[in-house]
Order: C-alpha cells, then structure tokens, then sequence
C-alpha cells in the first residue's frame, strides 16, 4: 500500500543507507545515548499524576452519566478521536521535520526520540511503558488537571450543563494519552493482544499496514498516528506540503534537513 500519488523514494544510496537503520545505525546508537536519567523522571512523574487524574475524573464522570447524555457522548467519542489524531500529526510532522536535536531543553527531550524512529524504527518496541508514554502524559496533564478542578469546585447544576462538553474533553485526552502507544503497536508484529489486533484491522486505531507508509523516506506523508483517519484525506489536499512551502518560504529552512543529517551518519 503506497500514499496517493507517491511512489518509494528510495534511490541507490537510499536504499544503502536503509539497509544500515536499525538499532546498530551510528545516528541510532548516539540518539539513544541521550536519553537521560533526568528525562526518566520526568516521564515517571508525568505517567503518574495523568493516570492518577484520569481514575479521579472518569470516576465523577461515571457518578454524573444519564442516558440522555448518551448521544452527545457518543459524539464526543467520534469528535476527540478525530481531533487527536489531527493534533497527532500535526506534532508528528514539526518534530519530524523542523527543529534539531541540538535545541535547548526540547532538542534532547522531544525531538531526539523522532529522530531515532525513523533510523530505528523497532526502537519504539523496545520502550517501556514509562519511556513510551511519559511525554504524552505530560501533555494531557493540563486539560485533566483543569477538569479535575472543576469537578471539586463547580456545583452540580453547572456539572450538569457541562456534562457533554467534559466528555468529549475526556476522550481527547485519553486519545491523545494513548497515542503512542498505539503508535508502538503499529509497529509490534508479534506478541499483541487479540483486543488490540481487532481494534487495528477495523481502523479504530492506527493500523500496522497503513503506518506503513509513513516510514518510506523521506518521511513526508501519512503523520497522523492515533487512528490514521485523517491521512487520507489531508494527502489528498497537500496540507502537510502547503504548510512546508508557507515555512520554508517564511524562514528559508529546509523540511527534514536535521533528521536526514542523523540518517546520514555512518559512524
């Protein structure tokens, strides 16, 4: 299966370079050597306190449903998932394309683990919970901190009102929490469970075929990564290349020269 009008792009010295990636690639070797203890407790930290809110706040969730919600909620479900999934690629495509490993504080923390996955794919499936999931967590703790918040301050009335409004809050960010895990199953080919199979072969999260296509070089189509929904359509328009031209045309920099420098490395 190939992205729309896009065929592999690998040249002679492309596909050279391809059969050197893995975890023995040099680039792979001296991106994962920047994963410090510093940054593992600020992953554990984060894992902690997003699952300790998302027990508090669906708890009250539960406590507040009626049937008649039932609709709304149904809605919100459909709406978060879609909305993730376009925040999942839109974060995907910056870290994957501008940006460098040597920035201060969001070089070796954030961008240095896309680096490593596109020279090192299988990386992702050797990750730990913790390590996998501790960045996404870091980003949900606002909109789960916030909703806690209300619920111990708000009066049921306004609970009440508020109701659907919460969910579909909620499903974004479990969405958005889990999302690279489902990006690790996408690249898990043994060893998943049966539940996690299904929910990948009906495309209610990112299946291992269509993740597929992101990872021929250069890398430049296919970014969203909680259910793949929305990559269809926005390769169909060009948006990730409209955006690109709009940058590179603003600043000058070029779309994955940082990333194809560490491909590069042989040594």
């Amino acid at each position: 299966e190939d992205a729309p009008g896009r065929g592999p792009r690998l040249d002679g010295d492309e596909a050279a370079d391809s059969r050197r990636w893995g975890a023995q690639h040099a680039g792979a070797r001296e991106l994962a050597a920047l994963y410090s203890p510093g940054k593992r407790l600020q992953e554990w930290c984060s894992v902690i306190l997003c699952f300790s809110l998302i027990a508090h706040n669906l708890v009250h969730l539960l406590l507040l449903a009626r049937w008649d919600h039932m609709p709304l909620v149904i809605l919100g479900v459909v709406m978060g998932a879609l909305i993730a999934d376009f925040l999942s690629g839109l974060v995907h495509w910056g870290a994957d394309t501008w940006g460098s490993v040597d920035l201060p504080v969001v070089g070796k923390a954030f961008i240095r683990p896309f680096r490593e996955h596109h020279i090192d794919p299988t990386a992702i499936t050797r990750h730990d919970f913790i390590e996998t999931n501790g960045d996404n967590c870091l980003v949900t703790l606002l909109p789960l901190l916030n909703m806690a918040y209300k619920f111990c301050t708000q009066s049921p009335e306004t609970l009440e009102r508020l109701y659907p409004w919460e969910c579909f809050v909620f499903c974004l960010t479990i969405f958005g929490t889990f999302t690279n895990q489902i990006h690790k199953w996408s690249h898990t080919y043994f060893g998943l469970p049966p539940w996690v199979i299904f929910l990948q072969d009906w495309h209610m999260i990112l299946p291992r075929k269509h993740h597929r296509i992101h990872h021929v070089a250069p890398h430049e189509t296919y970014f969203c990564i909680t259910t793949g929904w929305l990559n269809y359509p926005l390769e169909m328009v060009g948006f990730w290349r409209r955006l690109e031209d709009i940058i590179q045309g603003l600043t000058g920099e070029k779309p994955r020269a940082d990333d194809m420098k560490w491909a590069q490395k042989i040594k």
